[in-house]
């Protein structure tokens, strides 16, 4: 098992963290203004970390930059959101079926210890933080073992869009022991070198955001449209 300390957040990672958790409670509305300066005074940050805090909201689709106005909360569509899961899934299953086949023996032992964080996330009841980041070491690993330079890149614009909505589903009652469960399960077929398995089990693990859509409704932002 892996006993290394999760890395302390930075800067930047802090204060997108803090819009995303305002933008998600309501507390920041659709349209509402970001103004960096304000943000930089009220974080007590410089406000380089705060441009590149609204530079990864953007790019996540929780943050619009309009003409003359800089930075304001966007509004999404549920109907954008389901496109975007439906295309992770594709995406990410054809990854898990690449790296069943073109893994190394390092990036396999580097697999299954993210599968090893997970589980003690889970275990030791560290928070939805520490297992969301051992999640995302497990996504990693599979881009990574893909060793396809084209899917990376398209996965990388996506997952940026998609990620404030898959951390705010493991927030669903037993979604973390679920969701560490089925990243065993892609994990054991991709080191069996069983790509189809590996593609179908990472399929059903990232469509979940599809099928829980209608129980997110009420944790997503009051400026998601149907």
């Amino acid at each position: 098992m892996n006993n290394k300390k999760a890395r302390a957040p930075t800067r930047t990672e802090l204060v997108c963290k803090a819009l995303e958790d305002e933008i998600f409670g309501g507390d920041l509305l659709p349209g509402a203004r970001l103004d960096e300066l304000s943000l930089a005074s009220r974080f007590s940050v410089s406000r380089t970390p705060v441009r590149e805090a609204l530079h990864q909201l953007s790019a996540s689709g929780l943050v619009e930059v309009r003409p003359r106005q800089g930075a304001v909360v966007a509004r999404i569509t549920l109907r954008r959101l389901i496109e975007l899961f439906v295309v992770m899934a594709e995406l990410e299953s054809l990854c898990a079926r690449l790296s069943a086949t073109n893994m190394t023996e390092d990036e396999r032992c580097q697999l299954l210890e993210s599968c090893d964080a997970c589980g003690a996330a889970v275990a030791q009841d560290l928070g939805m933080d520490a297992y969301y980041q051992a999640n995302c070491r497990f996504h990693d690993a599979v881009y990574e073992g893909a060793h396809n330079s084209v899917l990376a890149e398209l996965i990388s614009g996506l997952r940026r869009r998609g990620e404030p909505y898959r951390r705010k589903q493991l927030a669903r009652p037993g979604r973390m022991a679920v969701s560490q469960a089925e990243h065993w399960t892609v994990a054991r077929a991709i080191v069996k070198g069983d790509a189809d398995a590996a593609a179908e089990a990472m399929r059903c693990h990232v469509m979940v955001q599809v099928d829980v859509i209608g129980e997110l409704l009420p944790m997503l932002p009051s400026g998601v449209d149907e």
